[in-house]
């Protein structure tokens, strides 16, 4: 069996998932004004200059200070109630039309995320792939978020439970896809025979050039469900699956 799996933020979608529904949880009292400016500051400078590992750890620890005492069941309904309106037109036109290929070539898709479990679930099924890697934070007795994580989908984690999956579902990684917009997913995509960098910071470029990784431009977003097929040309997926079956072939034999 083969598989594709997906970055989701300024992957799939335009923005940082949890920026974008950032007013939505201001309207709910979870979030202070003075955070959602520093988050919005924060995703200009990620699209700008990318992010290390310790860029991350330091927005790992806000968000997890952030998120402390919040209620698991408001905060699924929020997501539920607004994704379609928040986070579905934030989708690349590109990223549609690669997913619709790999589903249409019986390929299970992945959306492999550091975003929160509660936010990336319901997006799988918004755009009705097979399923989700996604963080997952701490709940307590009552329901409510302690301010600590169980899993961390980061980095090497990423990668570790991709392996994982694929054992439990029969999945070749050696034929499947990648793609992702940031260094930190090296792992991932060094786990699957395909890597694509997809609008890349400037790490991740220079890692696709030395790994000959085909560097994707997705520029325009649309909605999951607009009543009509992607706007982008079906050939644009054609040619960069073409493409992969002969640099991830040739990736696979310098191994």
């Amino acid at each position: 069996m083969r598989a594709a799996f997906f970055d989701l933020d300024k992957t799939v979608i335009a923005k940082s998932s949890i920026v974008a529904l950032g007013p939505e949880f201001h309207a709910r009292g979870l979030l202070h004004r003075r955070t959602m400016i520093r988050a919005a500051v924060t995703q200009i400078l990620f699209l700008r200059f990318g992010a290390d590992e310790d860029k991350l750890a330091k927005i790992r620890k806000s968000v997890l200070r952030v998120t402390k005492g919040w209620d698991r069941d408001e905060v699924h309904e929020l997501v539920a109630s607004t994704i379609t309106e928040v986070i579905e037109p934030l989708v690349y036109a590109e990223a549609k039309a690669l997913i619709e290929h790999h589903l249409g070539q019986g390929d299970e898709v992945w959306l492999v995320s550091m975003a929160p479990t509660e936010i990336v679930e319901p997006f799988a099924e918004l755009l009705g792939i097979t399923g989700a890697i996604a963080s997952r934070a701490t709940i307590d007795e009552n329901g409510k978020f302690t301010g600590e994580m169980d899993f961390l989908a980061q980095g090497e984690s990423k990668a570790l439970a991709i392996k994982e999956l694929a054992e439990r579902r029969g999945i070749d990684l050696a034929v499947s896809y990648a793609y992702s917009d940031s260094e930190t997913d090296a792992p991932m995509l060094q786990s699957v025979g395909h890597a694509y960098a997809v609008n890349p910071d400037k790490q991740l470029a220079r890692l696709a050039h030395d790994n000959q990784w085909p560097i994707l431009s997705f520029t325009h977003p649309v909605r999951v469900h607009d009543g009509a097929k992607s706007r982008t040309p079906y050939f644009i997926s054609a040619i960069v699956i073409g493409a992969a079956a002969v640099l991830g072939q040739s990736r696979i034999r310098r191994r």
